[in-house]
């Protein structure tokens, strides 16, 4: 699957698009939001000023900054009480300790964060950090349910499951969660996937199945 979408998709090398704050506050906003409303939504939230100030903000401030984001009422108070615990931490606001912590202790202290799960922390650990760690969200959990990676099941049981099969290589696992994220977008999608187009379905227990008329992931997978 991997040199399949390399092929497809080109190689991705590993470097940091923001930096390790920046990206965690953006991957909570990313949830059930598309990029264009994550960027739009943490652009406006950082117009309230610097992160002291976003924590000393009125929680219906934050809420209305982050409006294009979904769930702003939720994950506003989030936020700012993860902004918080973050700046009373012993290195504040810069998180490179998270470098030097082992894998499990670094995703643990980042999960423990509110609204921060396993994907949001794995994403940062990855990205950031180049730890051995594979995030997988809608689009990685949909695209190996279908081709029959990995049995049906949540999404941090998808997490344990695929990590388990792949190297503990940060670039090889960086460059497989990119391409399957743009696999998913464009051809593996959650409702009418382009099945007559996807590199993977000689090897696609869905297509195998269903033939051109794999169904939504949320009917049948």
């Amino acid at each position: 699957m991997h040199a399949k979408l390399r092929a497809a998709y080109g190689e991705r090398p590993l470097q940091p698009r923001r930096e390790p704050l920046h990206e965690l506050i953006s991957t909570i906003l990313s949830q059930r939001t598309t990029a264009r409303d994550e960027e739009a939504a943490y652009q406006e939230l950082r117009q309230l000023g610097d992160w002291d100030a976003i924590i000393a903000a009125p929680v219906g401030a934050v809420a209305h900054a982050i409006r294009r984001s979904n769930y702003p009422e939720q994950k506003a108070p989030r936020i700012q009480e993860t902004l918080r615990r973050i700046r009373d931490a012993p290195g504040g606001y810069d998180l490179d300790f998270l470098q030097d912590l082992p894998v499990k202790d670094a995703l643990k202290w980042l999960t423990d964060l509110p609204g921060v799960g396993v994907k949001t922390a794995s994403l940062v650990l990855l990205f950031n950090y180049a730890r051995p760690v594979f995030p997988v969200d809608t689009h990685v959990h949909r695209i190996n349910t279908r081709v029959g990676t990995i049995a049906r099941m949540g999404e941090p049981a998808a997490h344990r499951a695929l990590l388990a099969l792949l190297p503990p290589e940060p670039p090889l696992l960086y460059e497989l969660h990119v391409n399957l994220l743009r696999h998913g977008q464009q051809i593996c999608t959650w409702s009418a996937p382009r099945c007559s187009q996807c590199i993977l379905r000689e090897r696609c227990d869905a297509y195998a199945t269903y033939g051109d008329r794999v169904p939504s992931f949320s009917e049948k997978g």
